[in-house]
């Protein structure tokens, strides 16, 4: 097991150990298959709460709100964001090939998402959450480009692991980098944890 951390200052910083021997080549063949379930099991918390949650269960919606108005981040909805990011990190962790741990409804030690410290807000700009999601639209077009090459990436581990049992770690660097860059926009655009604008680089 080998461990790559995300350590961009400001930025939500993700944390996977990553498997890259002895995989169990059974379970990467049907991984399509298998990660299913955990995918309607997540997409049931945005189809619960409409309005207020989106991206993946995240609720983005209150905590617009509360710093707009209020200029404080809730407690209790930035705990519901870590939980759900990490749900997502531990996900696609799964689905991307980087371990054979099927994931888990419950926090996961071997897969974290560590979120800045904003003071309960005090931190952050009460205005500029309104403008985020546009700032961000660049962030967006990358993403898509790194998504499209982490697609080819993933297609070339599955058959490496079919054929060796090894994850070769240019494949764990892409396919992490391109988890850890999401979750720097989800931070920056859609859990509005951060003003720092994200890193372009996996």
């Amino acid at each position: 097991m080998s461990s790559i951390n995300d350590s961009i200052s400001n930025q939500v910083e993700t944390s996977i150990e990553v498997q890259l021997t002895n995989r169990n080549r059974k379970t990467v063949f049907f991984r399509g298959i298998l990660v299913v379930p955990m995918a309607i099991f997540i997409g049931s918390f945005t189809q619960s709460m409409e309005a207020g949650a989106a991206f993946g269960g995240l609720l983005f919606a209150p905590a617009l709100l509360a710093l707009l108005v209020r200029g404080v981040y809730p407690s209790y909805v930035l705990s519901f964001n870590k939980s759900m990011l990490e749900l997502n990190a531990r996900i696609s962790a799964y689905a991307l090939l980087l371990t054979d741990e099927y994931p888990s409804i419950e926090a996961n030690p071997n897969i974290k998402v560590e979120l800045p410290d904003i003071e309960g807000g005090a931190k952050l700009n009460r205005y500029l959450p309104l403008v985020k999601w546009l700032l961000a639209l660049p962030l967006y077009i990358v993403g898509v480009v790194y998504v499209f090459y982490g697609l080819a990436v993933l297609i070339f581990t599955w058959f490496t692991i079919l054929f060796t049992g090894k994850m070769p770690a240019f494949s764990a660097d892409v396919l992490l980098g391109v988890t850890k860059y999401w979750n720097r926009v989800y931070g920056y655009a859609f859990l509005l944890v951060t003003d720092e604008y994200p890193s372009f680089s996996l």
